[in-house]
């Protein structure tokens, strides 16, 4: 069966309880998490054939990462075993005007340190059909950065079709490259592109007009920005832009817009209030997104999954979106009472 592969780094979550501020109490909540392996969990989800491609460390923390891998059904025979340390990332839940926090602490992990040239992509894409990446992979450093580029590469001389979720961090673009140049290197060689406006702003350099901090969003804004991807990189087949209105940390609006260059369609928006947990929740609309098109009807229906599902992960704490296709199905569709179900 062809596979769909999803590369990038698995890290430990270390999170402060509840709402807490960092180390309020003497605890700290370990799951794990990180932007391709939350794809590589919806998928499996979904009852696809997922698999996640990283470098874990050979260690009791790497046994039990991947282990939680397996839990969810996800594929791990690619995954590497070396000698080092794991990526580790904190986060502390904001609440109403209070932000949420991240702090990242990847550098020299065994996955930033991997020798690019040591990946065997013959192997590794010798059942695979689909290649998902993000931008934060080539962001954690100059090794992975080849690394992505060369999975691109070697995804698109085989005919694989590369979606490529922008995913622009600021705070991981350390190693003195213009995260613009690997970006656009990246976009050149995928199929289907997921971002949100500031990905495509601090990313590809593209403009749009909408005003996020200000709340707001004009979807004849997000048109012309899509348009203007697909323009300057005709490989490109179709984009698909997020659309968050941010009132608090606990209350936000979202929906997202997708441009297959031949119609350009908006879904429906939820109004999202007390919202759980937001991160993931662009992992997991990527994950639906893939689904859809893989596995539905028309662009439109794979749209809507996509929001519905990432809808539903701003209910589930933790990285993965641990939610069925029908539980998504049903929201796509209009059920979204909450209703008690018996």
């Amino acid at each position: 069966m062809s596979k769909f592969l999803t590369f990038g780094e698995l890290m430990l979550r270390l999170k402060s309880p509840g709402r807490e501020r960092f180390l309020q109490s003497p605890s700290l909540e370990a799951t794990f998490g990180g932007g391709e392996a939350n794809v590589a969990v919806s998928l499996a989800n979904y009852g696809l054939d997922a698999e996640f491609l990283s470098v874990i460390p050979d260690n009791a923390i790497g046994d039990s990462a991947i282990g939680e891998l397996r839990r969810f059904n996800v594929g791990t025979d690619k995954i590497i075993r070396t000698e080092g340390r794991m990526g580790i990332y904190y986060l502390e839940t904001g609440a109403n005007q209070r932000p949420s926090k991240v702090i990242y602490d990847r550098a020299y992990s065994a996955f930033s340190l991997f020798d690019p040239h040591g990946y065997d992509w013959e192997k590794i894409y010798s059942d695979v059909k689909w290649l998902h990446i993000s931008g934060i992979t080539p962001a954690v450093s100059a090794a992975t950065k080849d690394a992505s580029l060369m999975a691109v590469r070697e995804a698109r001389k085989r005919g694989i079709t590369v979606s490529l979720d922008l995913n622009y961090r600021k705070n991981l673009w350390k190693y003195g490259v213009d995260a613009k140049e690997v970006m656009q290197a990246l976009t050149a060689n995928a199929d289907i592109i997921i971002a949100n406006e500031e990905d495509c702003q601090k990313s590809l350099g593209l403009k749009c007009e909408s005003n996020v901090e200000g709340g707001r969003l004009e979807a004849e804004d997000y048109r012309r920005l899509s348009d203007s991807l697909l323009e300057q990189y005709p490989n490109v087949k179709m984009v698909a832009i997020t659309l968050r209105e941010s009132k608090s940390a606990d209350i936000n609006f979202w929906a997202a817009s997708l441009n297959n260059g031949k119609e350009f369609m908006v879904s429906r928006k939820y109004e999202m209030y007390d919202i759980v947990d937001r991160v993931g929740g662009g992992d997991s609309f990527a994950g639906g997104l893939i689904y859809g098109l893989s596995e539905l009807a028309s662009d439109r229906e794979a749209l809507e999954f996509a929001v519905a599902a990432s809808c539903l992960k701003h209910t589930i704490d933790g990285d993965f979106n641990r939610v069925t296709t029908d539980e998504v199905m049903k929201l796509a569709k209009g059920d979204g009472s909450g209703r008690v179900q018996r």
